[in-house]
C-alpha cells in the first residue's frame, strides 16, 4: 500500500506565513522560519513555500526567506513564486530547497518545465496550478494565474496532462474555489486530476476537518494533501495536531509516511 503524505503549505508574503480564503484577505500567522520550525517538531512530512506575490509584482522569489526556512526542516521542502528560469532554480535549490514549484512562468513559458527536468531531473519539477470551476472549458474548470487572479481560457486538465508530458513529476492543483474554505477538497476535481495524471498527485484547497483527509485518500488516488489551514488557520476554532491528523488516518486504515529525514 502506497503511503500519503501530509504536508504544510507556506504563503509568503515578506517573510511572513499568511493565510486567506480564496486568495483574499491574507491574515498574518507568523514569521516563516519559526512556522516552518513548529511543523517540522511536530513531524509533518513535507513543506511547500511560495513567495505568493512574487510573480503578480514581476520579481525573483524572497531567496533569503527560503535559506531561514531551509535551516528550520529536514524534510522534503519545495518552494515556488517568482521563479522565471534555470537561474533562479539554481538560486533556490542552493539555499536548501529539494524541489522547484512552477505555476504563472510554466503558463507563460511551457518549456520552463522541460528545462528544469532536463537540468535537475523530473522528480525536482513540481507543476502548481491554481483552478477555478468556470463552466468555460472542456472539463469545467479554467487555470488562473498571478495569484488566482487572472484567467488564461486554458482548460486545467489539458495543461495538467502538458505538465507532466513536459517533465513535471508531481502536481500540486489547487482548487480557487475551495481555498481556504474549512469545506473539504474538491473532490470530483481530484477525480479528474488523479484519473489523467501518472505521476504524483498533491491535492490543495478547502481541508478543514480530518474527514476531509479520510474522503481524499479513500475516493481519490492523490498522494499528499495541503493541510495549511487545519493545523494553523486562526480562522478555525480548533487547530489539530500533525499526530492527531495521523492517529485518525492510521484508525481509518491509512497508510502514512513515516518522518523522512533528507539532509
Amino acid at each position: 500500500m502506497l503511503t500519503k503524505r501530509l504536508i504544510a503549505c507556506f504563503d509568503i508574503i515578506d517573510g511572513r506565513v499568511t493565510k486567506a480564503v480564496q486568495f483574499h484577505d491574507n491574515i498574518d500567522v507568523a514569521p516563516a522560519e519559526d512556522l516552518a520550525k513548529a511543523m517540522y517538531d511536530s513531524d509533518i512530512d513535507e513543506l511547500i513555500f511560495y513567495d505568493i506575490t512574487a510573480s503578480s509584482e514581476r520579481r525573483g522569489i524572497d531567496i533569503e526567506t527560503v535559506k531561514k526556512v531551509a535551516k528550520c526542516v529536514f524534510i522534503p521542502f519545495t518552494v515556488g513564486g517568482g521563479i522565471k528560469d534555470l537561474g533562479d532554480m539554481y538560486e533556490a535549490l542552493k539555499a536548501g530547497a529539494e524541489k522547484i514549484s512552477v505555476d504563472s512562468m510554466a503558463v507563460r513559458n511551457p518549456d520552463i518545465i522541460a528545462q528544469g527536468a532536463r537540468e535537475f531531473g523530473s522528480q525536482c519539477i513540481v507543476l502548481s496550478t491554481q483552478v477555478k470551476r468556470t463552466g468555460k472549458t472542456p472539463s469545467g474548470y479554467e487555470v488562473f494565474v498571478d495569484g488566482a487572479k487572472l484567467a488564461t481560457g486554458m482548460d486545467a486538465l489539458e495543461w495538467l496532462k502538458r505538465g507532466q508530458s513536459l517533465g513535471a513529476g508531481e502536481i500540486c492543483l489547487n482548487s480557487i474555489d475551495n481555498d481556504g474554505t474549512l469545506a473539504g477538497y474538491d473532490l470530483d476535481l481530484m477525480k479528474l486530476a488523479d484519473g489523467a495524471l501518472s505521476v504524483p498527485l498533491i491535492a490543495s484547497g478547502g481541508a478543514g476537518l480530518p474527514e476531509h483527509l479520510r474522503d481524499l485518500f479513500t475516493q481519490t488516488q492523490a498522494g499528499a494533501a495541503i493541510i495549511s489551514s487545519m493545523l494553523y488557520s486562526p480562522r478555525l476554532e480548533k487547530n489539530y495536531s500533525v499526530a492527531e491528523l495521523k492517529a485518525f488516518l492510521f484508525e481509518n486504515n491509512i497508510a502514512i509516511r513515516p518522518r523522512c529525514e533528507v539532509r
